[in-house]
């Protein structure tokens, strides 16, 4: 009896000591049928992170659940904020090299993360965990710095003429030729001043400036961001020669009457006294329903339109250079900016989306207005030329001063060509510490 209950002790402490074994062993199961340890290991969790109004978040994390549906083995950890808080959050996080795997980076702070190291690399992605199949090169192309992919393009915006087609056959003009030219837009603003209109409200000095330049092949700035653009200052003078000049005929307002406007509500293609606004594809929308009349898309004057149009990124999905999970990063961008159940959601809220197969898809379920938007990127794709990249280090203070000497020459305190010699002396000297 007792070499029996000897050996039953024994057996029992064999089976007790690797119980105790098991259970101080992190992160391994000890169940026989390995069905939840295989599952714990599988799983991974990648952290995504953005910005926007509660909307944004809702449908964000829509899709969000879609992909978690059809990816069991992956979890996705939501961080988003306002604009404001996003950026301060943000960081730190990368000061301690724990960004989230998936951020979404706008073109302001685009070069600053890319420069610093914070942005991986997305080309070993593009073709196998990435579809660009149904995007056009220029729309991928936006993401880049120095031929590396930093960011995936989410959606495009373009410039041009936002008008109402009524107006302006009060001031006499049946149509706008889609090759139209500065000559024609300059014949359009003198009639609208005869019949008691504004031609337009002006346009913003840098953007349009840039355009102005892309078509005669130079560039606000250089591709290193060290100088300006343009070496003959007579291109300064012939654009902003043209804007002041309409200023000071008449053909569109002062830059006192602008400062009455307080918003939408009171601008003057609202009140019907413009007959169109410069501005970029997104802001259509929101104009038109304000106006609550129809309004019309024109595509930017030349010539050599094509040269100086190019898709602006309204912001990307970066993944981060800090990120162990890289590929599966990769992979969820994928799914939102080709899966079309999920773009139903977004409904083009980042932006006009790159997919030709995506755009097919929303056209149906898109207001009339939101159809002229994406119709007037769809052109664009194909009339377009490659985007200069993000802005260089001290645009925003380039740009300040430009608005500032614009508003003087609108004034009619500054001459043309004074303010040309200015704008050279004072970017160049920004863009000098950028060597």
């Amino acid at each position: 009896m007792k070499k029996w209950l000897m050996l039953f002790l024994s057996v029992f402490m064999v089976f007790s000591l690797a119980a105790c074994s098991g259970n101080s062993t992190s992160g391994e199961s000890t169940s026989d049928s390995g069905d939840s340890g295989d599952k714990k290991e599988e799983e991974v969790t990648v952290r995504i992170a953005w910005w926007g109004s509660e909307p944004r978040h809702d449908y964000t994390l829509k899709v969000i659940e879609m992909y978690e549906k059809e990816n069991p083995g992956v979890k996705i950890q939501a961080e988003y904020a306002s604009w404001d808080d996003y950026w301060k959050k943000l960081a730190p996080q990368a000061s301690a090299q724990k960004l989230p795997d998936i951020i979404q980076m706008d073109l302001s702070y685009f070069s600053q993360y890319a420069e610093n190291g914070q942005l991986a690399d997305m080309t070993p992605y593009i073709g196998d965990q990435i579809d660009v199949t149904n995007f056009t090169d220029n729309y991928v192309d936006g993401g880049k710095i120095d031929d590396k992919l930093y960011g995936f393009n989410l959606g495009v915006n373009v410039v041009g003429f936002h008008y109402d087609e009524a107006l302006l056959k009060k001031a006499g003009v049946d149509s706008l030729k889609e090759d139209w030219t500065w000559d024609d837009y300059k014949e359009m603003a003198q009639k609208a001043k005869d019949a008691g209109i504004f031609a337009d409200t002006g346009m913003k000095a840098d953007v349009f400036f840039n355009y102005y330049l892309r078509t005669q092949g130079k560039t606000l700035y250089s591709k290193d961001g060290t100088t300006l653009g343009y070496e003959d200052d007579q291109m300064f003078v012939d654009f902003f020669e043209m804007t002041s000049g309409l200023v000071k005929d008449g053909a569109a307002p002062t830059p006192d009457y602008l400062a009455q406007v307080k918003g939408i509500e009171d601008d003057p293609v609202v009140k019907e006294k413009a007959v169109g606004i410069w501005q970029w594809s997104n802001q259509f929308v929101g104009l038109q329903q304000v106006a609550n009349r129809p309004l019309k898309i024109q595509n930017m004057p030349g010539p050599n339109t094509s040269d100086g149009l190019y898709l602006k990124p309204s912001m990307f999905w970066s993944v981060a250079n800090n990120s162990e999970h890289k590929e599966e990063a990769a992979k969820f961008i994928n799914f939102f900016v080709n899966n079309e159940e999920a773009n139903k959601l977004i409904l083009g809220d980042r932006g006009i989306p790159g997919s030709s197969v995506v755009k097919d898809a929303l056209k149906p379920v898109l207001t009339p207005e939101q159809v002229q938007v994406f119709d007037s990127v769809e052109w664009a794709e194909e009339n377009s030329s490659a985007f200069d990249g993000p802005d260089p280090i001290g645009a925003g203070e380039i740009i300040e001063m430009l608005d500032s000497l614009s508003e003087q020459m609108n004034y009619g305190q500054l001459k043309v060509e004074d303010a040309a010699k200015q704008f050279r002396q004072q970017a160049e000297s920004i863009l000098s510490q950028n060597k």
